[in-house]
């Protein structure tokens, strides 16, 4: 059996990428979370992760951090994880490339919290040509492969890759095309996802730099989390 750390659901969008996957392809892992600025529930994590970060997969005496690095693990021993097909593949990993190594704007600016919704001050430059090149890669995908996930018929890692930008466009009110909007609505309905963002409602941890994030970039119009 897989075991899997993870951090607060409302917060971590690295966690989700590699816990949604699993959770929608059926690959079997026991939960562990540990929570933001506690530092007792990290400090045994520290001597499992050598980045001392979450997510991370352990596999016996095999410990695999680093969400993308995850993918390539399970991939290897599982089928579902990439397309079957070799021109899907290809695409599907570039853009889980892209969504881990880009979008610094988007990230930074719209941080995932699954529970509130932010109305934001401004949207600058930057924010919206992350918007704009996000708009474009998902149309790319819905419409060279067909859909109804980015890389064909089948929810992938590239699709788990871009899970928290769902939580994203609901938390913030983001506008998006059509086809795009559709595929967000498709992320958030899965079953998996409703799970996820139940749970994060749950939490009643609150981490402070996130917390005084949310306010720099915008206003907390609305807090869905139990209190």
């Amino acid at each position: 059996m897989y075991e899997l750390y993870i951090a607060n659901k409302n917060y971590s969008s690295w966690s989700l990428r590699a816990w949604v996957l699993m959770r929608e392809l059926g690959i079997a892992f026991n939960e562990h979370l540990l929570i933001f600025g506690q530092a007792s529930s990290w400090e045994a994590f520290g001597k499992i992760s050598p980045s001392g970060k979450v997510p991370c997969l352990v596999a016996g005496d095999v410990a695999v951090w680093d969400s993308l690095a995850i993918a390539e693990y399970l991939a290897e021993r599982h089928t579902g994880v990439w397309p079957a097909d070799a021109r899907a593949r290809a695409w599907a990993r570039s853009a889980a490339a892209e969504m881990h190594s880009g979008f610094s704007e988007l990230r930074h600016f719209c941080t995932m919290s699954c529970g509130v919704r932010v109305r934001l001050n401004t949207v600058g430059a930057g924010l919206a040509r992350d918007f704009a090149r996000l708009g474009a890669l998902w149309n790319d995908g819905l419409q060279r492969f067909g859909g109804p996930f980015l890389a064909g018929s089948d929810f992938s890692a590239v699709d788990a890759f871009y899970a928290p930008v769902a939580f994203r466009v609901q938390t913030y009110g983001l506008t998006l095309d059509a086809a795009s909007a559709a595929y967000t609505a498709r992320l958030l309905a899965l079953d998996p996802m409703r799970a996820w963002y139940a749970s994060a409602l749950l939490e009643t941890w609150r981490d402070e730099p996130h917390e005084v994030g949310l306010m720099h970039v915008g206003r907390v119009v609305e807090d869905l989390r139990r209190r």
